[in-house]
């Protein structure tokens, strides 16, 4: 029996419907659930072509440069032996590394940055630091913009002496938790560090004494940070907010002390460092007492100094130039870990959360370097570093209320997220932030105030899926 006509096309219509439904509905779960970044070409090369590294084991962040020549290799391991060896008193028959102190943080580059990565802050009150250091300061600026040295501790906080010499004062790290909850219900818990410098041996502290906790970096990319060309991170500045995202970040222009000029900062948590020579040379004298070319002088106070100038010095300078040099070297050429997994689709969702939430307004995920370094392998790289260098006021919860030339209490240099994915593969902890007070990438996030306020509180209000996702992305880094 034939079926009639008009059965054929209500069957049909209703076929066409349910279709169309079940369109509707795949078509909205995917816009809403499942939106996603696009994959660019070769973004994969965090480092560009020539400071991409493809090894992903716990050495991932001590890998040369690619393309170097032959004698450019053997000035970056003869640079690595030097980053890594451990400086002794003088004298000593290792004429070539004595010199140590009399006080110090510790004894080698890689004691604080171990494996060329970032260090981790002390669990506990009791637990020695290695790689969390104090910068010190009083009221005031000095001639170039700086900020003013403890007339009796200096700079920098040496928790560490050579034998028969006193060290400076000892720290104790206790933590505060701070609660917190998710949009959806999930509470978490955040860990507030709290300082206390206590048993100052040479005297009492300034009584407006400023003290800033600054946790050890990770190092490979710095090279590539430093052939980025001026106009290009002034670029990526919006000091008024002019386009009105709540993002404003400023230049912190400090003096150079190798140029002998004021110039762009570009190094440290507050930006608050020109050059890599600089940076190298002021962490031997800060946190070895190594002298060099750079910085002459021990760093000690002069109170300080009179009880120690008759000590045994490693010579004058402690470095030489060739050997300060082939650090530096060895510095600018670290290469950066290439991405994981970066097609994966929960990654590329993140990837589309991190630039809907406007973390990619302070974390520019991509730029060029110039062609004028000195080192022919950092040019003309398309890099993704996810930082523009600049300062940004991150909130009251993340102040150290310490200002540095430009910067003020509250504001820090946006931190570089290449490679922090690794930081467990390398350095077995989690820990970020300018002192390392975040115990996760996630707690990163939640710390973020001030600018980041708005970017936080949209992190919260995400689903538990998305939460992951994002952290994923970051991860993939």
């Amino acid at each position: 029996m034939r079926t009639p006509f008009c059965v054929k096309s209500y069957q049909l219509i209703l076929g066409m419907l349910a279709g169309s439904m079940l369109c509707m509905s795949a078509c909205k779960s995917t816009e809403t659930d499942i939106q996603r970044a696009s994959v660019e070409d070769k973004e994969q090369y965090s480092g560009g072509d020539n400071l991409t590294s493809n090894d992903l084991s716990d050495n991932a962040f001590g890998k040369q440069a690619n393309n170097i020549t032959f004698d450019e290799g053997v000035l970056f391991v003869v640079g690595n032996s030097l980053f890594q060896s451990n400086w002794v008193t003088a004298p000593s028959s290792v004429t070539s590394l004595d010199g140590l102190g009399p006080l110090m943080n510790q004894s080698s580059c890689g004691g604080c940055h171990f494996k060329d990565g970032r260090a981790k802050p002390p669990a506990t009150e009791t637990v020695t630091l290695n790689g969390l250091l104090f910068r010190l300061s009083i009221p005031g600026t000095g001639v170039h913009g700086e900020s003013v040295h403890d007339p009796v501790y200096g700079e920098q906080l040496q928790d560490k002496a050579i034998l028969g010499v006193t060290p400076e004062s000892s720290v104790r790290v206790t933590y505060q938790p701070v609660s917190g909850q998710y949009a959806d219900g999930t509470t978490y818990t955040l860990q507030k560090p709290v300082y206390e410098l206590y048993n100052p041996n040479f005297g009492s502290f300034h009584a407006g004494l400023m003290v800033s906790p600054r946790i050890a970096q990770q190092i490979p990319g710095l090279g590539l940070l430093e052939a980025v060309s001026e106009p290009t991170i002034l670029s990526f500045a919006d000091e008024t907010d002019k386009n009105k995202d709540g993002i404003s970040g400023r230049p912190n222009y400090v003096w150079d002390v190798v140029n002998n000029k004021t110039s762009l900062g570009r190094f440290g948590w507050k930006a608050n460092v020109a050059t890599i020579k600089q940076q190298t040379a002021g962490a031997l004298q800060g946190d070895m007492g190594i002298t060099s070319s750079v910085f002459p002088a021990s760093g000690l106070s002069e109170s300080e100094n009179e009880l120690y100038s008759s000590l045994p010095n490693g010579g004058s300078p402690e470095i030489s130039d060739e050997q300060l040099n082939k650090i530096i070297f060895y510095v600018q050429t670290l290469s950066v870990p290439v991405r994981r997994d970066w097609t994966d689709k929960d990654i590329l969702r993140g990837k589309y959360l991190f630039s809907q939430l406007n973390c990619s307004g302070c974390h520019i995920p991509k730029m060029q370097t110039a062609g004028t370094h000195t080192v022919s392998v950092l040019n003309n790289q398309t890099i993704r570093p996810y930082t523009d260098m600049l300062l940004h006021d991150m909130g009251e919860g993340l102040a150290d209320n310490r200002p540095d030339f430009l910067a003020n209490g509250q504001e820090w240099r946006t931190a570089p997220l290449w490679g922090i994915g690794m930081v467990k593969t390398v350095n077995k902890h989690t820990n970020f932030l300018h002192d390392g007070r975040a115990f996760s990438l996630e707690e990163a996030i939640l710390w973020h105030g001030g600018e980041a306020e708005k970017s936080a509180t949209d992190f919260k209000k995400l689903s538990a899926t998305d939460r992951a996702s994002l952290i994923k992305f970051l991860e993939s880094l």
